[in-house]
């Protein structure tokens, strides 16, 4: 049976830190997006903010003590003045932590001086911006919205607004035939001095324009040997500028880690609401109805949004014990077992043993789920 609502504490009794806000919608699908959207020429703001209360009023939110607070989508930035209303929704009825990290995602053609002035107002301190690449004909064909110029006038908007903290997404290992020039691409981000990166080696979903592209012939994954190589550039590069390679995908100056994406990686509890959303309370995993429409709808009705749920049986816990202490730098607090497995890594350099935490190096980033599967195997045995 589905739960109605979700508590105000976690199963190990501790009062929710961390909390995940799905925002629908986009202006257009990218070509590579197999996430839950919904495309919008105008963003329903009123209704979406009046929806948010409603789910969050289901929630023993009271005792909530929020470290973090992260709006995803989506597109969260088509907001505008609504990212302010959702916050002080959530402050109405919770307790945010003075230092909070509190992000949003945007795109770049939604940052004015209004916008960030108004999210900066709203206690908005770090902005995750979607970038992706700053060659124009690549941005024509993932269906980005936005041009390579709009970057960086974000970004400098952005700084000029008091966002102190901004990451900047891009994707590697494209299509031979786009002709991208990945060190290029590197340069531009440097330049903009960003406190993160996030990198993205690009994923073809089958239920996705790109998708479709490959299954017609049309496009040709990136071979395994280029994905590496654009792998290993990022991570030469953005370290030489200072970057903490800290997680497989993400990069941050000394003090500046995703303190909100931590929280997934080292499997701590946190609530989500909005659609698609996925909460854990550190014993059960649960997660809304994936359509914007159906959402809504079933909140004016008094129904439950959750979807389904599941419990972390031992092995599941043992799975994601082991496939998230790998992919940080924070690394796995091994058994004698896993040692002995590990060897292989070990001796290849793609791993590091210090204090029996094995933590892999960026090559080892690149083979984490043959060893992962290999660890989660022997331990369920």
């Amino acid at each position: 049976m589905l739960r109605w609502w979700r508590h105000s504490a976690t199963m190990t009794g501790e009062p929710v830190q961390h909390l995940y806000i799905h925002v629908p919608f986009c202006a257009r699908r990218c070509s590579y997006c197999d996430f839950s959207i919904s495309v919008r020429s105008v963003t329903p703001v009123a209704s979406y903010v009046e929806s948010v209360a409603l789910e969050i009023a289901r929630h023993d939110s009271t005792d909530w003590k929020l470290d973090t607070i992260y709006l995803g989508g989506g597109t969260p930035s088509r907001l505008g003045a609504g990212v302010g209303e959702v916050l002080r929704i959530v402050r109405d009825r919770a307790t945010v932590a003075p230092n909070a990290e509190v992000t949003i995602e945007a795109n770049p053609d939604d940052v004015t001086i209004e916008s960030a002035a108004g999210w900066v107002a709203a206690g908005v301190n770090r902005v995750s911006l979607g970038g992706q690449s700053f060659d124009p004909d690549v941005l024509a064909w993932m269906h980005r919205t936005h041009s390579a110029e709009q970057i960086e006038t974000a970004f400098r908007t952005l700084r000029e607004a008091g966002i102190a903290n901004i990451s900047l997404d891009l994707i590697f290992a494209l299509p031979e035939t786009l002709r991208r020039d990945w060190s290029a691409d590197l340069d531009r981000a440097l330049g903009l001095e960003p406190e993160h990166v996030s990198l993205y080696g690009l994923t073809v979903e089958s239920h996705t324009p790109l998708g479709r592209w490959r299954d017609r012939g049309e496009v040709i994954e990136a071979p395994e040997e280029r994905y590496e190589t654009e792998f290993m550039m990022a991570h030469n590069r953005l370290g030489a500028a200072g970057f903490e390679h800290y997680e497989v995908s993400n990069f941050a100056r000394a003090g500046r880690r995703s303190r909100h994406n931590s929280s997934y990686w080292t499997g701590v509890p946190y609530a989500a609401m909005g659609p698609s959303a996925h909460s854990f309370d550190g014993h059960i995993r649960s997660w809304n109805v994936a359509a914007h429409a159906d959402w809504e709808k079933r909140l004016r009705a008094g129904e439950t949004v959750i979807a389904g749920s599941e419990e972390l049986t031992e092995e599941n816990r043992l799975s994601e014990r082991v496939y998230l202490g790998l992919r940080t730098t924070d690394g796995l607090r091994a058994t004698d077992t896993e040692i002995q497995l590990a060897r292989p890594w070990l001796e290849a350099g793609w791993a590091e043993l210090t204090n029996r935490t094995i933590v892999l190096t960026a090559t080892g980033f690149l083979r984490l789920d043959a060893l992962a599967a290999s660890l989660t195997l022997a331990g369920s045995r």
